[in-house]
Order: C-alpha cells, then structure tokens, then sequence
C-alpha cells in the first residue's frame, strides 16, 4: 500500500509552462488518492507547484530542508510538517526512508543527482520500492538513451533496467508508483556484473 510517494523536481522558476502543468496535475491527483507527498520543501519551481497543488487539493505534504536553506528562506512555510536537517546527505536519507516510492519529475543537477542516487540505493538493495521517471515532454529521453547505452555496452546488467519505469503523464507516473512491485531483498545477490 502506497502511503507516501517521494517527488523530486526542479526549483527553477524559468521554465515552460507544460512542467508546471503536470506538477500541479501530479500534486492533485497524489491528494485525491489520498497519498502523502515527501520532498525537498522548496517554495519554488516544482517543488512550490506540486505542493500547493496537493495542499490546495486537501493532500499532505512533508517537506525535508536542511537548515542552511531554512536560512536563506528557500523553505515552503505552509506544509503540513517540515523536517529541518542538517545537510544534503541528511536530507535525502530522510526523504528516501519516509516514502514508499519515488516519481522523478524534470529537473537540473540536484534534481538529476537525487534520481540516479535512488536508482544506485535500489541496484544496491538499499531502497527497494518503486521509482518512477514522469517523462514530461521527453525531457527524460537523453538520460534514458543512455541508460540503454550502458546496458548495450555491459556497464549495467540488463536486470538494471527494470530498477525503474517511465511514465509520459501524471496519471501513469501515480499508476506505475501504486501498482509497480516492491523488489526482493534477494537483488543483492544479483546486482554485481
């Protein structure tokens, strides 16, 4: 049962339009099923769009922040609980042990950093719930392109590609997170090459 889904996103605010779209669509939809958002707490970007959607919607969201961003006042102030840490580190290992899969929505660096760490976690055994990549507007498909080259090239078993899946709408990101399986602890022993 899916009680908590971690998003990760970008906080630029410079970006078109249809990101937004789907963040506020995705915020909804996560409140009208009744599931509680996990993320980085930001007041900006998607961040600010998937929460206000959800809390407008009558959703739950945790925000995780470290106390340096607290701060600057980089912190959404009306979320239903914000969790103050100490670094980045923190942060995500808090974000990761409160939820019950992850959906990845567009996003920069840290955005892109945070994915690839949780995909790690899984292949490691560590995180074994479901991630989700919304793929909003192919922006995901350069990333996914190589993806595919590392398993073609034998950088990563074939098995590795099922660490995630891919989702084109809010929907099907919020489908894929409820019904995708919780993997094995057993991937341990399969995750070398």
């Amino acid at each position: 049962m899916i009680q908590t889904i971690c998003i990760y996103c970008a906080s630029s605010t410079q970006i078109d339009p249809v990101y937004f779209d789907h963040a506020r669509l995705l915020g909804r939809q996560l409140a009208e099923a009744h599931i509680r958002i996990v993320n980085g707490a930001g007041n900006i970007g998607l961040m600010g769009a998937v929460s206000d959607a959800a809390l407008e919607a009558g959703g739950e969201v945790t925000g995780v922040i470290p106390r340096f961003m607290v701060e600057q006042g980089w912190n959404h102030t009306g979320l239903t609980e914000t969790i103050v840490v100490n670094d980045m580190h923190e942060r995500k290992q808090t974000m990761a042990r409160l939820s019950d899969a992850v959906i990845a929505l567009p996003g920069g660096y840290g955005t892109l950093e945070e994915l690839l760490e949780i995909i790690t976690w899984k292949q490691l055994g560590l995180y074994l719930n479901p991630i989700v990549i919304l793929n909003t507007n192919g922006y995901y498909d350069p990333l996914l392109q190589l993806f595919r080259q590392a398993v073609d090239e034998r950088f990563m078993r074939p098995l590795h590609a099922d660490l995630w899946a891919v989702a084109d709408t809010p929907e099907e990101a919020v489908r894929l997170a409820q019904t995708l399986p919780v993997w094995d602890q057993d991937i341990r022993r399969v995750a070398k090459y």
